[in-house]
């Protein structure tokens, strides 16, 4: 654990919010100092919730500590119960009430509570969010799950059931993704059985069994509990996340495979204009657009896969703050041929965008934080998310119709950059102001200057030092390819050993490469 400004993850207590969260008729009591209550915030605030998480702290304060907590514990499990009677209750410890030692599981156990108490081990020194998530939907499934009842027993002809999993609160677009899969799984002809964690009960977790395989639409959440629905019912699980056409289509295929049924009738129908526009004339400035992607490892390699076949940008970065996927990342990235980034910490990825110098940034709010200091354009793909990337409306990233969305998405920043590219023609009208910075790409501060940002960010320590005239010039290029014009100049700069790029080195820079 580190100190820091900004976070890509949560502890792993929040994980286990977002699930108990999610579902319904579960209570997580929390054994927590005072001020642990916060993550109520990220619900409430972020993910505009009508209602607080169902969620009990002890709230032990400072002079608690010399007296019983464990009887504090105890006596807030029961009173948890009495209020709220849930189906089946969570119990664990924030990562300072950690510290200390109180054994809620123990302590939930002598409670004798006539439900069922999930016990959470969840040590935050070590492990974060997603994997807290995780881990909470594992220890629900598998202590829930009802192993005893024959499965499967339904009349002839019924048609293939599947479970939906992985989706949870405080997720990416999770909510339009489960409507938008449920539709095309329905298109197919085959039944949801159970979808969870959002949305579930515990009497829904105890009948998984009865399905004939799992749809997993986020291996972050799912991939555990999936893997032991697996081994105990012999439920196969799909292994390609649909998001971006191609994908989806790939879903479709191997759904229908799973289910013994023909996929081309849906397939011949798929609504997504994502492959239409990416060919159209509008489109073809786009292509070859440079592209940096941060993500949850989901989002990521969705977003490279997309990007590059689907898009036709070219992925000059790609990285995760996911390290229990980063060899799946690493493997992408090798096929892209880029080195990949793993690594939770900001700072490392503000420097590796600034280091490729991308036309656009996909990532999450903390790169569209670092996009715009950097005067990039930037589109939010993954969690964490701002309150700006919950929707009221509808707004998928999976399936045919989040391809359209994802479409959207990926090509705004660029097309809205476009009013740059007009005040750069008009500079000099009395109706333009040269220090007025477009909305989307603004510099961190109103008053600071195109050039004097781009140089204070992307000018190599030890290259070549641009002039302050020949930054002038070279802000008179069009911004969608001032990036390659830099680079070129450095790398020419470099190559006749020039410690300074002056305007007549930009403009002999330009003519060896129209060479």
């Amino acid at each position: 654990m580190q100190l820091t400004v900004w976070t890509y993850e949560g502890p792993p207590h929040v994980g286990a919010m977002r699930v108990a969260t999610g579902m319904e008729g579960v209570h997580y009591v929390l054994h927590s100092p005072q001020g642990d209550t916060y993550a109520d915030l990220l619900f409430t605030m972020i993910e505009r919730r009508d209602k607080r998480p169902p969620v009990t702290y002890t709230t032990f304060k400072a002079r608690d500590l010399g007296t019983d907590t464990a009887a504090l514990f105890k006596g807030t499990l029961e009173e948890a119960y009495e209020r709220y009677r849930p189906q089946a209750m969570l119990v664990g410890s924030s990562c300072t009430a950690e510290l200390i030692q109180d054994d809620p599981a123990g302590l939930a156990r002598a409670a004798n509570l006539p439900i069922p108490v999930v016990p959470l081990e969840l040590p935050s020194y070590q492990r974060k969010e997603n994997w807290g998530a995780a881990e909470t939907f594992y220890q629900l499934v598998r202590g829930l799950a009802d192993t005893e009842e024959p499965q499967r027993h339904r009349p002839a002809g019924e048609g293939s059931v599947c479970n939906i999993l992985g989706p949870t609160a405080l997720g990416f677009r999770h909510r339009d993704d489960v409507a938008e899969i449920t539709k095309l799984l329905g298109e197919l002809g085959i039944r949801i059985n159970v979808t969870a964690p959002m949305g579930a009960t515990p009497a829904d977790l105890v009948r998984l069994g009865a399905a004939d395989f799992n749809v997993v639409l986020y291996p972050e959440t799912a991939g555990t509990a999936a893997k032991w629905l697996k081994r105990t019912f012999d439920q196969p699980s799909t292994t390609v996340v649909p998001i971006g056409h191609g994908a989806t289509s790939d879903f479709v295929r191997e759904v229908a495979e799973l289910a013994g049924i023909d996929s081309e009738p849906v397939l011949a129908r798929a609504g997504s204009r994502l492959p239409w526009y990416s060919r159209s004339v509008d489109s073809n400035y786009l292509t070859g657009k440079r592209v940096f992607i941060f993500a949850d490892a989901t989002h990521a390699l969705a977003a490279a896969r997309v990007a590059r076949e689907e898009m036709g940008f070219e992925v000059v970065g790609l990285g995760t703050y996911a390290r229990e996927f980063a060899r799946d990342v690493r493997a992408a990235a090798k096929e892209i041929g880029v080195e990949p980034l793993i690594t939770d910490d900001y700072l490392e990825v503000e420097r590796a965008i600034a280091e490729a110098q991308p036309e656009m940034v996909l990532g999450t709010q903390m790169e569209r934080h670092i996009a715009k200091r950097l005067g990039i354009g930037c589109a939010v793909i993954s969690a964490p998310v701002h309150v700006q990337d919950f929707p009221a409306r509808y707004s998928p990233l999976m399936g045919f119709e989040g391809a359209n969305v994802l479409f959207d998405t990926l090509v705004h920043p660029l097309t809205m950059g476009l009013e740059e590219h007009l005040l750069g023609m008009f500079r000099k009208d009395f109706e333009f102001n040269d220090t007025a910075q477009p909305s989307h790409l603004a510099a961190e501060s109103a008053g600071t200057d195109r050039a004097e940002a781009e140089a204070a960010t992307v000018a190599p320590a030890d290259g070549p030092i641009w002039v302050p005239d020949a930054e002038a010039e070279l802000k008179k290029i069009p911004f969608f390819v001032r990036g390659k014009a830099r680079r070129n100049t450095e790398a020419y700069a470099a190559e006749q050993g020039r410690s300074e790029i002056t305007v007549e080195t930009l403009y002999d820079a330009k003519a060896h490469f129209s060479r």
